[in-house]
């Protein structure tokens, strides 16, 4: 029964951070913002290390880091800033400096690996209430503002004559992300959101065609890899948030292969 309990917790929290990441995922893939997503990613580290380091939750730590370096990334990308060489200076920077703060505190080491990688298995249901609760609020406040999101994404002229002001839309994107960052940071780790966040959106593309009909094919095979991934894990002892991974990239694949053959 206690096998069944954490494999059922696993199963809800991957699915129920597929609702956010599917949608999500798709502008990501749109507005080519995967190296954004990684770099909010990474700056999550830093927020795992000061929340243990100072002993506050976690959840709120890698949420306000994550926020605060998507929010200076979208800030200075509008300066005349390069957007690629920014993002990975302070990438790069936040996980190393997140590394090097993880090393002055005692006992943190082997915790952070948890992390870096996720641990799935190790959901607990407090942790699934904040996955689901995070989700949620990720899936309305997309909704909310679906149409000038896509409208922005599309064209941004377009969107500034029908009253829509793009960096606003990008903003919305911006919180969007940080708050799934801080609720997927424990179950595939920080090293892999980005992953989940594109893979299943990518694979979507080839099967949809519309963006709302992208949006629910990516929650669709995000959940899938979910599942296929746990199992895998469970047959063959191998790490949960890389098999979930590699179960979409799987996905990927075949789609790829499917669009070609029509």
């Amino acid at each position: 029964m206690l096998l069944d309990d954490f494999l059922i917790r696993a199963a809800l929290a991957g699915i129920g951070l597929c609702l956010a990441t599917g949608p999500l995922g798709a502008f990501v893939v749109w507005r080519r913002m995967a190296y954004f997503g990684d770099a909010t990613s990474h700056a999550a580290i830093l927020g795992v290390a000061l929340s243990l380091g100072f002993g506050f939750s976690v959840y709120i730590g890698t949420l306000v880091v994550a926020g605060a370096m998507a929010i200076t990334v979208a800030q200075l990308s509008g300066r005349g800033h390069a957007m690629d060489t920014m993002l990975g200076v302070l990438a790069h920077t936040a996980l190393a400096a997140g590394l090097v703060a993880a090393s002055f505190l005692s006992g943190l080491r082997v915790d952070l690996s948890a992390w870096l990688f996720g641990d799935i298995l190790a959901v607990s249901k407090l942790d699934l209430g904040v996955v689901w609760t995070g989700s949620l609020a990720v899936m309305m406040l997309l909704a909310w503002r679906w149409q000038p999101l896509l409208t922005a994404t599309v064209n941004e002229e377009l969107a500034q004559s029908a009253g829509i002001n793009p960096r606003r839309e990008q903003m919305v994107l911006t919180i969007a992300l940080a708050l799934t960052v801080a609720v997927a940071i424990k179950i595939v780790g920080a090293l892999l959101i980005a992953a989940l966040l594109i893979v299943p959106a990518a694979a979507a593309r080839h099967l949809a065609r519309s963006p709302e009909a992208m949006a629910a094919w990516a929650c669709g095979i995000g959940m899938t890899s979910v599942l296929a991934g746990l199992w895998a894990s469970l047959q063959w002892d191998t790490p949960a948030g890389p098999s979930i991974v590699v179960a979409a990239a799987g996905v990927f694949v075949a789609t790829l292969a499917l669009r070609r053959r029509q």
